[in-house]
């Protein structure tokens, strides 16, 4: 009875243990840390109106709960509230959250 646990129940455990680290793994990427250098591969669009780079669509999606943090600081409010920023927020399908602390 011990060795059938042990064959069958060890295996089991350790495929249990490998998908939920693969899944923990996975989401990892998901979760944004604030911080507005974050967007950096955004600047050069919304300064000069050109088309985002792929990098920028997926930095602005990840970064996008932050942006109500953001607006606190006025230098980066203002850079969002720029034609070309709601131009790239378009472009790469990301809504800029309505957010009551915009000055």
């Amino acid at each position: 009875m011990k060795k059938f646990l042990a064959v069958t129940a060890l295996p089991l455990l350790v495929l249990m243990l490998l998908i939920v680290g693969v899944t923990h793994s996975a989401l990892k990427p998901l979760t944004a840390k604030c911080h507005p250098r974050q967007l950096q591969p955004c600047w050069k669009p919304i300064r000069y109106g050109i088309p985002p780079p792929p990098l920028c669509c997926t930095k602005l999606k990840q970064q996008r709960s932050c942006m109500c943090g953001y607006f606190k600081n006025p230098r980066i409010a203002k850079f969002w509230k720029s034609p070309n920023a709601k131009k790239v927020a378009k472009t790469c399908f990301v809504r800029i959250p309505k957010c009551k602390i915009i000055p």
